[in-house]
């Protein structure tokens, strides 16, 4: 079997923890796979894991995956219909060749796996597009898992994360970072740390006393509802990193300090609140679209009404709010925030699943 060691296109490096193995195992080829694969949050170091900063200093981004999944479908399309490639997401394509294909993580993502029509894809989300949990980069790691288990290959996380770092940094050419394709193929919660030459080392927390679920328990989630590609906002925070490098270290030290608040017994909710709003007042200043005045508006209101401290998710410009809130201050800060969405959210240990066929 072919492994990546053999390809011309071979993504960067990785050091792999504990939990892999071998890269490729081989396994028997199905005719539908499914996979479910999760988004994720960042806690603090958002922004280190782009190339601009890692390529000078190390970066380091705390993330946790959420129980919101972006689930997709892989299956043999039979002969009888008309168009030997469709493909369900937002629309439908049904095209003839693989250089049809709008979709660009599809359209090469079946490049990369030499992956021949005819072929049926299906996707769906639990949560919109471009909304800053990830869900680009979910979506690239779960359809190359689908196509991997297709093909009768089992892979690694490690190497899963870094195919899907290749497909949308190298291929695609988004002006992203490397946390969301790990946090989505490893689940759990996990500091990253980035280093030269795009090297990738995972550290996997340790969950004490269920205080991952007692943190999630205590955070509120607001949908803002405006959606904003990530790529309008990082394309300038990436031109801007050489004046920023004092901000963006101090956020990568904010990671470490981030894990340390959270390795404990107990989690102290007021201390995490303000590493979150530290966090965000030093991502605020990275680019001009990162906020806008009615997120600073929403995000006000929230402080008032007695949330310890939060932060956007994402890129910026749009997506979720996110707040760390003590039980007794819930109410007065969904009542501040009445006008918004609240989403349930949840801690997911596991990161992309082959839901179908069973192992």
């Amino acid at each position: 079997m072919e492994t990546l060691s053999t390809r011309e296109r071979e993504p960067a490096s990785i050091v792999l923890d504990e939990r892999q193995g071998s890269a490729y195992a081989s396994w028997r080829a199905a005719n539908i796979v499914m996979t479910r694969t999760p988004l994720r949050v960042s806690f603090a170091g958002g922004g280190t894991d782009l190339p601009e900063f890692y390529e000078i200093e190390e970066g380091a981004v705390l993330s946790a995956a959420v129980d919101k999944y972006v689930y997709v479908t892989v299956k043999r399309h039979s002969d009888i219909f008309n168009e030997p490639i469709r493909i369900n997401y937002s629309r439908t394509e049904q095209v003839n060749t693989i250089d049809e294909i709008d979709n660009n993580i599809a359209r090469e993502c079946l490049r990369f796996l030499n992956i021949e029509p005819p072929i049926f894809i299906s996707t769906v989300a639990d949560m919109p597009a471009s909304t800053g949990m990830g869900g680009s980069s979910s979506f690239a790691v779960g359809l190359l898992h689908a196509l991997h288990a297709f093909r009768g290959e089992r892979i690694t996380a490690g190497q899963l994360a870094e195919e899907a770092c290749y497909i949308e940094m190298e291929v695609l050419k988004e002006p992203i970072g490397k946390q969301d394709q790990y946090a989505a193929a490893f689940g759990g919660l996990n500091l990253l740390r980035f280093g030269r030459g795009g090297r990738v080392m995972v550290e996997p927390q340790p969950v004490r006393s269920g205080s991952a679920t007692y943190l999630f328990s205590n955070i509120m989630m607001f949908w803002t509802g405006h959606q904003r590609p990530a790529a309008s906002v990082l394309t300038e925070q990436r031109s801007n990193t050489s004046q920023n490098l004092d901000v963006l270290r101090r956020m990568r030290n904010d990671a470490y300090e981030f894990r340390a608040l959270c390795s404990g017994q107990h989690i102290e909710l007021d201390q995490v609140g303000e590493a979150l709003h530290r966090g965000w007042v030093l991502k605020r200043s990275l680019a001009s679209k990162i906020t806008t005045s009615e997120i600073d508006h929403h995000y006000t209101r929230a402080l008032e009404a007695g949330a310890e401290g939060g932060k956007l998710c994402g890129a910026g410009g749009g997506g979720f709010l996110m707040f760390v809130v003590k039980p007794e201050k819930r109410e007065r800060v969904r009542q501040a925030l009445s006008d918004l969405p609240l989403v349930a959210l949840g801690y997911e240990v596991h990161g992309s699943r082959v839901l179908y066929p069973a192992a």
